[in-house]
């Protein structure tokens, strides 16, 4: 476990402002909605002239409309206010999922605990009626061909490890959900350019209908102003807009992080047959990752350093597959052939279905036989907010937390928070408690950072390790794999928790 993160992490009713109009569906495609339906909204409060809202959230990704979704599915919230702050084009225009197009690069792995979080919403339907593909098993091995190891559904009586989706068809599923119900929503197609928890009354006009009552209210609550000049209030800010948060910023939250010596390659591959797993190479300068997408299709993510990206990144389309096949193949060293500890009898005694491990053989990727989309570079970074909560003010997401994608985590994560936070709006709102106070807020908090900064420190702990090509210790990680191969209780642990079903039972 690396301790030294662990101690470094803790120490530290759509109304959009444009012209309404509907669009239907088609049978080639999927549309949402530029201005979706009115009718069972509710104007929100005024406070002088400016709109008043229960939420605002900023950030209209992903993980900030499945805290719409979520607030809009729960009895206790689903008569909340909210408005939701993005300029973002996907949520003001039509936005057309053709079938006939090869996959979007930009994917996500949901694990099942997400997908069951989708299904309690109602937006996991949503979900199945675009391209997606679960998978049943995954392999992971070493370059140096010393150790390997084969994870499956089964071993936790689950009918898959994981889903492959793009995650615009993950933002369509929640918005088409969202649409569904009566939640008095807002968009403001716009960008947050200041905050203030605390307005001074110099900076608000008063009307003459205005009352001491409403002038008390404004004083406690947060006062966000956009880019559009415009301007509203709100019981509680959440910050849901991404690794670079203003939200984060203008609330004055403290992050801890370090960039990674890393740039990640993200696209598109085709192969000639159906790919039905997840593979993951560990290779001298980081991971390449093949994860099935459906229909022939494949998403690769190459963890690479910044100049061996740009080199890549630069090839021509042959090349690039070539040297990719090459990664995930021979490249670099042989198959793992035979377990360093035997046929794993030494750990007979740790595991009741001794047979099994032993016969899941090592398999080779299916080839890559042409780029089906353009080339994707980006840096890799860890960061987390010291504090995930103050007065009016909560970060999710990213906004909070930004990982290693070594094992596709970061948005099961965020999905977490937004669910997580919704329970606790709903848990106030019974007891009668101001959503944004600050007490109420630090549950939230009390719940996700642990389970967040756990995550980060191991999937940290992985990328040190396999940045050292260093022989004992390659000797090392090639046990660690075949341990996890044959021990039966071990990788059953590691599979619940990777699925976002369990805690590792080392730090439960």
């Amino acid at each position: 476990m690396n301790r030294t993160i662990v101690r470094r992490l803790s120490a530290n009713a759509f109304s959009l402002r444009v012209p309404r109009k509907v669009f239907s569906s088609k049978a080639a495609f999927s549309s949402i909605p530029a201005c979706p339906s009115h009718e069972h909204e509710e104007k929100p409060s005024l406070i002088n002239d400016v709109q008043q809202y229960d939420v605002a959230i900023v950030g209209g990704g992903m993980v900030g409309m499945a805290l719409a979704c979520s607030l809009a599915s729960m009895p206790l919230t689903n008569q909340l206010s909210v408005a939701i702050i993005d300029s973002n084009p996907a949520l003001q225009s039509k936005l057309l999922i053709k079938k006939e197009d090869p996959p979007d690069p930009r994917v996500s792995t949901v694990t099942p605990a997400t997908i069951s979080l989708f299904k309690d919403v109602g937006a996991w339907e949503y979900v199945l009626q675009h391209r997606h593909a679960f998978f049943e098993t995954m392999q992971v091995w070493d370059y140096t061909g010393l150790g390997y190891t084969r994870y499956d559904a089964r071993h936790i009586n689950k009918e898959a490890l994981g889903c492959v989706v793009e995650n615009k068809v993950l933002h369509h599923a929640l918005l088409s959900c969202i649409q569904n119900t009566e939640l008095q929503k807002t968009i403001y197609p716009s960008k947050l350019t200041s905050m203030a928890i605390h307005p001074t009354s110099s900076s608000t006009r008063v009307n003459s209908t205005s009352s001491t009552m409403a002038l008390h209210d404004r004083r406690n609550l947060a006062k966000l102003e956009l880019s559009d000049g415009s301007s509203l209030y709100a019981k509680l800010v959440v910050g849901s807009d991404g690794g670079k948060s203003h939200v984060r910023e203008l609330a004055g939250f403290k992050t801890t992080g370090w960039s990674y010596p890393q740039n990640a390659i993200i696209c598109t591959v085709e192969h000639t047959v159906e790919n039905n797993c997840a593979w993951q190479r560990f290779l001298p300068a980081g991971p390449v990752a093949l994860l099935p997408i459906g229909d022939n299709y494949s998403n690769i993510v190459w963890t690479m350093s910044p100049k061996e990206a740009s080199e890549r990144n630069s090839m021509n389309e042959d090349d690039f597959v070539k040297a990719l096949n090459f990664a995930l193949d021979y490249g670099y060293g042989p198959h793992p052939k035979s377990s360093l500890l035997g046929d794993g009898n030494m750990f007979s005694w740790l595991r009741a279905d001794a047979t099994s491990s032993a016969k899941e053989s090592f398999e080779v990727p299916p080839k890559v036989v042409k780029l089906a989309s353009a080339r994707m570079v980006f840096p890799l970074s860890l960061k987390h907010a010291n504090d995930y909560a103050s007065k009016r003010v909560a970060l999710i997401g990213d906004a909070a937390h930004t990982v290693h994608p070594l094992a596709g985590q970061g948005v099961n994560l965020g999905f977490g928070d937004a669910f997580a936070l919704s329970r606790v709006i709903a848990e106030g709102i019974a007891v009668g408690t101001d959503i944004g106070e600050v007490s109420l807020l630090k549950k939230y908090e009390a719940e996700r950072k642990p389970a967040n900064i756990m995550m980060m420190a191991v999937l940290d702990g992985f990328q040190k390790a396999y940045s050292i090509d260093f022989g004992p210790l390659n000797i090392l990680r090639a046990a660690a794999f075949n341990g996890v191969h044959y021990i039966s209780p071990l990788k059953k642990s590691i599979i619940s928790y990777a699925s976002g079903e369990q805690k590792l039972p080392l730090f439960s």
